[in-house]
């Protein structure tokens, strides 16, 4: 459908304003999600500080044109572009939506750190744990030889009690 040259321009300031103040975009492939899902998918990612834009892909390539180091991904299908300050939310909250939606939906690629990443590297990205969870995987990797030594020291005093 055809679109005014006053949307297209309206549209272009909104993917400008995405470009300068997101530190990640993904870029996200989407077909046959029902109006009720999508607005549900916006309505969670809004809430985990993830914004959601649907835009025409020549718009998009127009927009995202030169901006950043290397080359942009292929962008087939009905492209989405999912954008936060935080570097790793958009991939991690699109990839629920990946492995719920596994035939409608999918990441074809975005920006991280500057660079254009490709379809496998954004999704590394988006198994990346998130913040709380490395502080816990920290936390356990410190605690483990206090752990190790206590049950040795445990173990140790169990002995001189029996002999």
């Amino acid at each position: 459908m055809a679109i005014s040259k006053q949307k297209k321009t309206d549209i272009l300031a909104k993917l400008d304003e995405i470009k300068k103040e997101s530190s990640s975009i993904t870029f996200v492939h989407y077909e046959q999600i029902g109006g009720t899902d999508m607005t549900e998918m916006r309505s969670q990612l809004r809430d985990e500080g993830v914004g959601y834009f649907v835009a025409k892909k020549t718009l998009i390539k127009r927009s995202f044109k030169d901006s950043f180091e290397g080359d942009m991904p292929e962008l087939d299908g009905e492209i989405a572009v999912a954008y936060s300050s935080d570097p790793i939310a958009p991939a991690q909250q699109v990839l629920t939506y990946v492995k719920k939606y596994k035939d409608s939906f999918s990441i074809v690629g975005g920006v991280f750190e500057g660079v254009y990443k490709n379809k496998e590297e954004m999704n590394e990205i988006a198994t990346i744990p998130t913040l709380p969870v490395l502080r816990g995987m920290f936390v356990n990797v410190i605690n483990s030889p206090i752990q190790g030594l206590v049950i040795a020291l445990d173990a140790i005093a169990k002995k001189k009690e029996g002999g």
